[in-house]
């Protein structure tokens, strides 16, 4: 039986797994990755989303949110109710948590003999380039504002019904060109529940040679992209995008 939660818990899984999989694949000591680099990482977490979004549609999520800050801008914008929205966000970090759950379990050996305590983490979740935390939270504003005022403009009346599949290959297309133009400062979070998932499977799991999940950093990848999200609805709403 699918549902909308379901369909977002799901989505938000796959894309996690294929997100934090290219980062760890790219990272992690004697992956046959290893060293790959910043394009293969972006490349992979693009394809993350659309394969997400697939994943939600077909499990019961015709939205496809996959973010809790897409789902902010849509309530504000009336397409969900409060606890609607409240119970989809709580799924989408659910899905975060075992996506990460997963790609922890899948680079078992790895772990061990990885050295890095920050590469470790960073599979996991974001972190700053340059820690100054007005300056970190300023770019998850801004570039989950352009994630999610381009997601409105693209699906908006002016631009046209895309055909079946092409909406959701826009939007990873989308995610692309944020990761390769905005993503250097942040690690582009854009979405509370693609960081605060799986941070929560960082720090339960016992995973070897970890360090701390850095906890003092968390809130600005969640309350940057909830921010960022409502200025796109303003904006969005002010322009009759939506």
């Amino acid at each position: 039986m699918t549902t909308p939660f379901l369909g977002e818990f799901l989505g938000v899984m796959t894309l996690i797994i294929l997100g934090d999989g290219v980062v760890a694949n790219s990272l992690l000591k004697n992956s046959k990755a290893e060293g790959a680099g910043w394009v293969n990482i972006i490349i992979g977490w693009a394809v993350g989303v659309l394969m997400g979004v697939f994943v939600a549609v077909a499990c019961g999520a015709p939205q496809a949110d996959l973010n809790p800050a897409v789902t902010f801008a849509k309530m504000l914008n009336g397409v969900y109710t409060t606890s609607d929205s409240i119970i989809i966000m709580l799924s989408q970090v659910a899905g975060g948590f075992a996506g990460g759950t997963i790609v922890w379990l899948f680079f078992r050996g790895n772990w061990e003999i990885s050295e890095d305590k920050g590469a470790k983490l960073a599979v996991f979740c974001t972190g700053p380039a340059i820690r100054n935390y007005s300056q970190n939270l300023l770019c998850e504003i801004i570039a989950t504002f352009m994630l999610i005022f381009a997601i409105f403009a693209m699906f908006s009346k002016g631009v046209g019904a895309f055909s079946p599949g092409f909406g959701p290959l826009m939007v990873g297309v989308l995610v692309l060109g944020l990761g390769a133009s905005l993503g250097g400062t942040t690690g582009y979070a854009m979405n509370p529940a693609r960081d605060l998932g799986p941070r929560i499977a960082h720090a339960i799991w016992p995973i070897a040679g970890k360090g701390t999940s850095d906890w003092a950093y968390s809130w600005v990848p969640v309350v940057g992209p909830l921010i960022g999200g409502g200025i796109a609805f303003a904006i969005s709403k002010g322009l009759g995008l939506i």
